[in-house]
């Protein structure tokens, strides 16, 4: 008997099952939104780190093991002013930080947009929105609905299709930014007038110069080590990237057809490939539906990065799917931790999403947690961070009417418009600063177009609403500028902020001198005495 078309039916059935069987846990995981392993990201590897023609990779964990030195800095600095040391010591703890760290000046450029699903065109421009005449040492970018939010992506498996076209935008915008001057003017702007109450600094409403940040260390030690990885990489890039070709006789170059055009002595000239390493590296990308942050850095700044964390809060359907929720980034950049977060909250005109907002940061607060099985004392919750970006479509609208608030935007009246701003007066996010808001609200438009979306009641009719928005929270944050970009590729216009911040970065000299502790001092404070 002839069993052949039931074997067949078996062997089909079975590869099926296991198709299944193997994205179903993943699946199970999105629906549920199992917190992510901290290494759960993608980053560029440390070859395309060297030779910008390999596009992907996932980030070589070893670069963040103890053997670097600002890991090594930051869980010394950490053990010097826990409870490690006796009470007479954890007294002078800012005394010994005071000795060991010294202040640099990063620039970080934040940036948000809700694309709506929209997939890009390759040659889509977006330097206006990552504002690259003021080159940044850090870019910061979160997208909402990158891809759409239809049954089928929010309950069936990840959809990263859009993540490669997105992230070869910005790479090819970020590695073609020219050369930045030695200083650069910066416009500050003070926070908006609002009911979110102050952080301790506030930016003046000045201007001002800032020197951009130079990779040096004040420590003579680290600034000859520093020279000279700078000369091993110069010479690294120039064997990469001269083809050194045999020298050949006058007679052959013009016997060849070769366009290279030969010296007198009858050499050729060298063939210089022109390639050359790129100035941003990408450190963290992750997506989480259509929520998604993609991290990128100045190449000669990713030795400094550590630490790099990943948690992943949905809020959405059953309160737990990821349609909408947050992507938060915790990273120590040199001896500073810091937070980005990225999300996208309830939408929605109605009393009950309102309150859903606040309970989404609030769930959002709660459930996220880094490093919880790492022995050393970093972060763990958002917090427990000392520089804080939090950015996003957070949806919040106005107390007004379509017809009051088109009014208000006619006039320009924004102060007018932040007094019935939901997201200040809410109080989910008191304790926050914000730069001011003097560009229109970023929602809605029609699509391809200037004009807000219920224009014409046939249509249909939404409220526009800043719920754009980018927020700090820290001290030594000075905000330089806070900008919408006019870029029509969805019903959002992307949002971006610029800012200055402060970090400390210890000197390995005086931290080894600091650390230098003798037997008989060791023996006072009673580790090493041992009972009989």
């Amino acid at each position: 008997m002839d069993r052949s078309h039931e074997r067949n039916w078996v062997e089909k059935w079975w590869d099926c099952s296991c198709i299944e069987l193997l994205l179903w846990p993943r699946v199970v995981h999105k629906w549920l939104n199992i917190p992510t392993n901290s290494s759960d990201y993608s980053a560029d590897s440390d070859d395309s780190v060297q030779h910008p023609t390999a596009n992907e990779g996932v980030l070589d964990k070893k670069g963040d093991d103890f053997q670097n030195n600002d890991h090594i800095g930051l869980v010394a600095v950490s053990f010097l002013t826990s409870g490690a040391f006796p009470r007479s010591r954890r007294r002078k703890s800012e005394t010994f930080r005071a000795q060991l760290i010294d202040s640099k000046e990063l620039r970080v450029s934040a940036n948000t947009w809700n694309v709506g699903g929209e997939v890009p065109p390759e040659d889509l421009d977006i330097r206006d929105w990552l504002d690259t005449d003021y080159p940044a040492d850090i870019y910061v970018i979160g997208f909402q609905e990158i891809i759409p939010l239809n049954a089928g992506n929010i309950f069936g498996s990840e959809d990263d299709r859009p993540i490669p076209i997105w992230e070869n935008i910005i790479r090819g915008t970020l590695n073609n930014i020219q050369p930045e001057k030695t200083k650069t003017k910066c416009y500050s702007h003070p926070p908006s007038p609002s009911r979110l109450k102050p952080s301790e600094y506030y930016p003046p409403n000045v201007e001002h110069e800032t020197e951009t940040m130079l990779e040096s260390e004040t420590d003579t030690e680290v600034e000859i080590t520093d020279f000279k990885e700078k000369v091993e990489e110069f010479v690294d890039t120039v064997k990469d990237s001269i083809s050194f070709k045999k020298y050949h006789p006058l007679e052959t170059y013009l016997n060849s057809g070769n366009k290279v055009k030969p010296e007198v002595n009858g050499l050729a000239k060298l063939d210089i490939d022109r390639k050359r390493k790129p100035q941003y590296v990408r450190v963290v990308s992750k997506q989480m539906v259509g929520v998604f942050i993609t991290i990128w850095v100045r190449r000669s700044l990713r030795k400094h990065i550590q630490n790099v964390n990943v948690s992943t809060v949905g809020v959405g359907v059953m309160g737990y799917i990821g349609n909408k929720g947050s992507i938060s980034v915790s990273m120590s950049i040199y001896q500073t931790n810091f937070c980005f977060i990225c999300t996208h909250l309830t939408s929605g005109e109605r009393d009950v999403d309102i309150v859903k907002r606040n309970a989404d940061v609030d769930e959002i607060y709660k459930r996220t947690r880094f490093n919880s099985t790492s022995n050393v004392p970093l972060p763990r919750s958002i917090k427990d961070h000392e520089r804080i970006i939090w950015l996003g479509d957070l949806n919040y609208r106005f107390n007004l009417s379509y017809e009051e608030t088109r009014d208000l935007i006619s006039k320009n009246a924004w102060s007018q418009l932040l007094e019935s701003d939901q997201l200040r007066i809410g109080g989910a996010f008191d304790g926050w600063t914000e730069g001011t808001l003097n560009f229109p609200p970023t929602y809605k438009y029609e699509p391809n177009s200037d004009i807000y979306y219920g224009e014409d009641p046939k249509v249909g009719r939404r409220t526009p609403a800043w719920c754009d928005r980018i927020l700090s929270y820290g001290k030594g944050m000075q905000q330089l500028s806070y900008k919408r970009a006019e870029i029509r590729l969805s019903d959002h216009r992307p949002v971006s902020a610029s800012y200055i911040i402060e970090v400390e970065a210890f000197s390995l000299k005086k931290l080894q001198r600091a650390l230098t502790v003798t037997n008989a001092e060791m023996e006072n404070y009673g580790f090493c005495t041992v009972q009989g």
